[in-house]
């Protein structure tokens, strides 16, 4: 299989849409989350549906407990183990996590704004139908991440492993990964706009037809010359 790898280039690249040359600025709109003055949080307090403010949970252990519609607010995580934790429809806001080690988590229709994850391991992930605004993941394994039918605006991967990333049918904007590995990218039905693809490691992609909106470097476009040809019906011989 032909391994779509990042390259150095200059700024301007080459868009999938139109394939056109073009120099603009597609970096998130994202900013380290700086959070000061918390107070220790007692994880075993927690509850499905609650608010929590300004604390911080450290090796806290939620292995499948139900935090369904709970809320965070300016809150720091540390050393989490969270597998088949409940966060259905729950809400994060200034948030940071560190460590956050997770092999199933469940987070489908969640919400997250101003969110970090830091060094962290998470297999499975069920975030379908969520809504992130200025997230960040770095230097973290993910495996099957679930974002169908998600809303994303301003998303930053740095330093990542990604196995799947599942976008179909979600709404991309300013969606940027920077010395990120992504095996599989699915686009099926997604919609994007000014999606950065340059300094992604892409081993396939399918649902080519969601590429428009992206942009991508020319060694890229070059790479994923033959399953253009594939999609439009094109037999390519010597």
């Amino acid at each position: 299989m032909r391994v779509l790898r990042r390259c150095f280039l200059p700024e301007s690249a080459a868009s999938v849409q139109g394939v056109a040359r073009q120099t603009k600025n597609l970096r998130p709109r994202v900013d380290p989350v700086r959070l000061s003055g918390l107070e220790d949080g007692d994880a075993d307090a927690l509850e499905a549906h609650d608010a929590h403010d300004g604390l911080r949970f450290t090796e806290a252990d939620l292995t499948s407990r139900d935090l369904t519609g709970a809320s965070f607010s300016e809150c720091e995580f540390i050393d989490l183990l969270a597998h088949e934790t409940e966060l259905r429809a729950s809400r994060f806001t200034d948030v940071l996590f560190e460590r956050l080690s997770a092999p199933i988590l469940l987070a489908a229709r969640s919400t997250l704004r101003d969110v970090e994850v830091r060094n962290s391991r998470l297999g499975s992930v069920e975030l379908y139908e969520s809504g992130w605004q200025s997230v960040q993941f770095v230097d973290c394994k993910l495996g099957y991440v679930n974002l169908r039918g998600a809303h994303l605006h301003d998303v930053l991967f740095t330093r990542c492993t990604i196995d799947e990333l599942d976008l179909g049918s979600a709404e991309a904007q300013r969606l940027a990964f920077a010395s990120t590995r992504v095996d599989t990218l699915d686009l099926t039905r997604a919609t994007l706009a000014e999606v950065d693809l340059r300094d992604a490691e892409l081993h396939q992609i399918t649902g080519l037809e969601g590429l428009r909106g992206a942009t991508m470097n020319p060694f890229q476009v070059s790479a994923l010359a033959e399953m253009f040809a594939a999609q439009l019906g094109v037999s390519v011989q010597d």
